[in-house]
């Protein structure tokens, strides 16, 4: 018995999970201390219980019924987003959310965006490993796109530009480990770079149009598909002000506020800001559990969601950040290693398309809460409170165990 568990049960992932999520229970409970609002830790806790089922459902899975089950699962996905624009419930602006009795099933986990990020995943990887399937293949790669695009632009309907940005993001490394070319990586990268050199000001655009010409031209496989690809992406860049104009005021709050932090500390910049000061303050061991005066005074609104980051940070210090950051190092490397010894097509792109997706998830919050990246309402994987976003989370750490368990298997 001991040999078999040692020969396929991934403990590495099962144990990371649990330690990140008794962290995250933790720092839930401490943010929610001293504002009678327990009953977000007491939620969080059933989601805990029902994501750890969750994980040993989908680390049991056999690799070919997965397989199998992914395109269904996906449309099934698809059809969950569309229902939720027509039923949903509006919260924070984003119709993202069922609702049962009135209360957001958000809260106790009916978010379909979370879980599109797993089924899509899966549906990209079993199209892309079928055997007459090529990535460098126009009308293949068009088709796996797709299956990203579909789910991207319904969760931006809602709108949730966040988690759109995590889909775009988290294709590239898919793309990579699909063997697509150079020139295909930088077609679909360089529309983002002239996109954000658009929203820092003219020069930018023009600095970033040149680095992009350099690049697609460098790496281009001939010239139309070069020009074509630099015409997209002129393109892109030329309609950010337009689509800038189009969103919600509080999502250009959010990028105004990012370009200049100081600009608004009291409205946009204040949690930023906060948040900032609450991590520095931790010093190198912190202020103690429950000591934390940022999280106890309640400086940082609704701090047990996307800025749960902050309470490990604040009272536990340095350390402490750097044992919640170490944690999720060692899963996504580990990730990175189940994906190289996977046999089968399938698991090795699904556990890298896993990886990708928690790793962006990552150094976003992260960056969020430190000032780094723009707030965009992305919450820290196995830590922050949600039910349908944890309950997602330990679903793919339940997957990276169930690949490492088939690794031999093709």
């Amino acid at each position: 018995m001991f040999n078999y568990f040692k020969e396929y049960f991934d403990f590495k992932t099962f144990a990371i999970a649990l330690c990140l999520v008794a962290i995250g229970l933790l720092s839930i409970y401490s943010a929610t201390f001293d504002i009678n609002n327990g009953a977000n830790f007491h939620r969080q806790a059933i989601w805990a219980g029902i994501g750890f089922v969750a994980l040993l459902i989908a680390a049991s899975v056999p690799l070919r019924t997965l397989q199998r089950l992914a395109i269904p699962l996906y449309i099934g996905t698809l059809l969950f987003l569309a229902f939720v624009l027509v039923v949903g419930s509006t919260i924070k602006g984003s119709r993202s959310w069922f609702a049962v009795g009135g209360l957001a099933m958000g809260r106790l986990g009916g978010q379909p965006s979370e879980f599109a990020k797993v089924f899509t995943i899966i549906a990209f990887a079993a199209y892309m490993t079928r055997p007459e399937v090529s990535v460098n293949n126009m009308r293949h790669l068009v088709v796996g796109l797709l299956i990203f695009a579909f789910p991207m632009a319904l969760i931006l309907l809602e709108p949730d530009l966040g988690t759109t940005v995590v889909f775009f993001i988290a294709l590239l490394p898919l793309l990579y480990w699909a063997g697509s070319s150079n020139f295909i990586l930088i077609a679909i990268v360089t529309p983002l770079i002239v996109a954000a050199g658009a929203l820092l000001g003219t020069s930018y655009f023009l600095i970033a149009s040149l680095i992009a010409a350099g690049l697609l031209y460098y790496f281009r496989e001939n010239r139309f598909a070069a020009a074509v690809a630099f015409g997209i992406t002129l393109a892109v860049g030329l309609s950010v002000q337009m689509v800038y104009e189009r969103m919600a005021p509080h999502q250009q709050r959010r990028i105004s506020t990012f370009l200049n932090p100081d600009a608004d500390p009291l409205g946009a910049g204040y949690n930023v800001m906060q948040s900032k000061i609450a991590i520095g303050s931790g010093g190198l061991l912190g202020k103690g559990y429950l000591r934390g005066t940022q999280t106890q005074l309640n400086y940082i609104p609704e701090q047990w969601t996307d800025f749960i980051f902050c309470v490990p940070g604040e009272e536990f210090g340095f350390l402490g950040s750097c044992i919640v950051l170490g944690l999720f190092a060692w899963l996504l490397l580990h990730g990175i290693t189940v994906a190289g010894l996977a046999r089968s097509h399938f698991s090795g792109l699904a556990a890298i398309g896993i990886t990708g997706m928690l790793t962006t998830h990552v150094l976003i919050n992260i960056g969020m809460c430190m000032g780094l990246m723009p707030v965009i309402g992305i919450p820290l994987p196995y830590l922050s409170y949600g039910g349908s976003a944890l309950v997602a989370d330990m679903m793919m750490a339940g997957l990276l165990m169930n690949f490492y368990a088939t690794r031999k298997e093709y």
